[in-house]
């Protein structure tokens, strides 16, 4: 469940990162994924804006966009490049063997 706290997190995340290089991940549906290099061009308060580097595009995403991993998106720290949000850590859901009385 996304809360307001982290749509306010990730987007004063964005905003100090505008003028930064990024990675680009989505999906094309059909098992295709694309993997662009971007730039954060502007941040307002419900989109941000990306330019693509091969074509010269702008190209805006939502905050839930981010949040909800429609797309994934890694930042240049000057070394690498690492995610914007942490990788999920799945949980085993418990199977309770039901019990005949």
């Amino acid at each position: 469940m996304i809360c307001r706290t982290d749509i306010a997190n990730l987007k004063t995340d964005i905003l100090d990162k505008v003028g930064q290089k990024i990675i680009v991940k989505g999906s094309l549906g059909r098992s295709k994924v694309f993997e662009k290099e971007a730039t954060i061009e502007k941040a307002y308060p419900n989109i941000f804006v990306v330019k693509y580097e091969e074509n010269d595009r702008n190209v805006t995403y939502s905050y839930t966009d981010v949040l909800t991993r429609t797309v994934e998106v890694e930042v240049f720290d000057g070394d690498s490049y690492s995610p914007l949000i942490p990788q999920a850590v799945e949980r085993k859901k418990k199977y309770y063997k039901k019990q005949n009385y």
